[in-house]
């Protein structure tokens, strides 16, 4: 089965195939840094990095990836004037902050991360393009506002499946310069309220660039006149990726050969926004959740669902999250765990990653695969066990969330993988001790083994194939620590098949 994906513009599930063989150039619109990162904002880079892992893993793609950063336009302007900051200042303190989130999360960084500020001749040259083809004009009233004429572009709405008439007015310039009310601005002349740092000159006036035409010049620069995919928010469709393609291909690009839009993050069923005051910050919500727990919670929904958050979101995601790394601890005791060859995944992985990234089901074969490696080493069937072990983290891998990834602070480093063995060995030979002890019925003997073991972080399985352990999981500052384990001597819960109290 080949790659398929769903093309916004067409509205349908199209096959895959790259302009140039073996490489795809991709472009996402990035975030306006006029504020620090919430997980509506951030959802997009995991939905789009989760793309590109498998473009690169599961079909071998030479993947560039360009996402930009909007640093200066309206927002930025206001933020900057409400705060009393520069406005170049406080759009790159966000950035600093949008990047640390996104290191936070794992996203792999993209190929080139283009400011819009460091872009403006590529814009002008663009829009004197537009101008001599007769696409674009500068108001009459000498402002220095440059639009453009919507109407001159008959395919104008055909992203979004819209009449011209039936559009709302384009609210971003004075209409009064404008032939029609839906024409929007590729440049804005400089106002006299607005600092000098934010104005550039042109043939047609001082001013700054209008927000669409900015992305259609970097994505020119850095992908060519045609690329593959352009992906972002759903709520980018219109007008922005409209009036992207419109002005892109008004000049004769070819631009985007696919558009790909992921959903929102809502609260209380709205789109998650500062406005609404129902804003989580990235940082924030790492104060109190693990980093690997946010990116599966990210992860998990298809990209073109909406995730619904609330309280206690993101329990679901963290039980999710130690079911692997559990798996993944045992079977690490009982050898090496090798991640497979993109080959080996397993076919049920591939194929729903292959129908429009089926992130949910490819999810279901993880857990499933979680399941077969758990039974495989409770039978002590080591390579069963450690096949599956090479699976998990292959597939993990290429959704982000592998609990062993150096990324995650886990495993990576000879000393890393010393110390395990070191720890292995320590608490193997207390659970020796302990069966000894049971074999001798000194049950006494047995509890303060089990128990010393779970006051410092161990926690203990029975199974027919004898003891496994595990590290416990640190009580987030949100809830409660576990409960000390009771001892075997005074348990009065029944114990479970394969888990009996060392009383009998």
């Amino acid at each position: 089965m080949s790659l398929r994906l769903f093309d916004t513009a067409t509205r349908e599930l199209r096959d895959f195939t790259p302009r140039e063989a073996g490489k795809v150039g991709m472009y996402i619109c990035g975030l306006t840094t006029q504020g620090a990162p919430h997980i509506g904002h951030i959802r997009f880079a995991v939905a789009f990095d989760v793309l590109r892992r498998w473009l690169e893993t599961g079909h071998g793609y030479d993947v560039t990836l360009v996402r930009n950063v909007t640093d200066i336009d309206d927002k930025v302007l206001r933020k900057a004037a409400e705060s009393g900051e520069a406005w170049f200042a406080l759009t790159y303190r966000n950035e600093r902050l949008t990047a640390a989130a996104l290191d936070a999360l794992g996203v792999v960084p993209a190929t080139y991360e283009p400011r819009a500020t460091g872009h403006v001749p590529d814009m002008v040259t663009l829009m004197e393009t537009l101008v001599e083809k007769g696409h674009a004009y500068a108001a009459p009233d000498g402002s220095g506002d440059v639009y453009f004429d919507v109407r001159s572009w008959p395919e104008y709405g055909s992203l979004t499946g819209q009449s011209i008439d039936d559009m709302a007015n384009a609210d971003d310039a004075d209409p009064r310069g404008k032939r029609d009310p839906r024409d929007f601005a590729l440049w804005k002349g400089r106002k006299a309220d607005e600092p000098e740092s934010a104005s550039w000159p042109t043939p047609f006036g001082a001013g700054r660039p209008g927000w669409h035409l900015e992305c259609s010049a970097m994505a020119r620069r850095w992908l060519g006149d045609e690329f593959d995919i352009h992906g972002g928010g759903i709520d980018l469709r219109f007008p922005h990726h409209e009036n992207e393609q419109a002005q892109s291909r008004a000049a004769g690009l070819g631009f985007a050969r696919y558009w790909l839009h992921n959903a929102w993050v809502t609260v209380k069923g709205q789109k998650m926004g500062k406005s609404l005051g129902n804003a989580l910050e990235v940082a924030h919500l790492l104060e109190v959740t693990r980093p690997i727990v946010l990116r599966y919670y990210l992860t998990a929904a298809h990209y073109r669902s909406t995730i619904e958050y609330h309280a206690g979101s993101l329990e679901e995601a963290a039980g999710a999250v130690e079911r692997i790394e559990g798996f993944l601890e045992r079977a690490a005791r009982r050898g090496a765990v090798v991640p497979v060859d993109a080959g080996q995944l397993p076919a049920a992985f591939v194929e729903s990653m292959d129908d429009d990234l089926g992130v949910s089901g490819a999810l279901a074969v993880v857990h499933d695969t979680v399941r077969a490696g758990n039974s495989a080493l409770d039978e002590a069937d080591d390579e069963a066990a450690l096949a599956a072990a090479g699976a998990v983290v292959a597939m993990t891998d290429v959704l982000g969330i592998n609990p062993l990834a150096a990324h995650w602070g886990s495993g990576g480093s000879r000393e890393d993988a010393a110390a395990e063995l070191a720890l292995e060995a320590l608490v193997r030979a207390q659970l020796d001790a302990r069966q000894t002890a049971r074999q001798e019925r000194d049950f006494a003997r047995a509890d303060e083994i089990r128990d010393a073991l779970t006051a410092v972080g161990i926690e203990i399985t029975d199974t027919p194939s004898g003891a496994q352990w595990t590290l416990a999981r640190p009580a987030r500052p949100d809830e409660p620590a576990h409960p000390t384990t009771s001892s075997d001597t005074h348990a009065t819960t029944v114990p479970a098949p394969g888990a009996e109290k060392d009383q009998g």
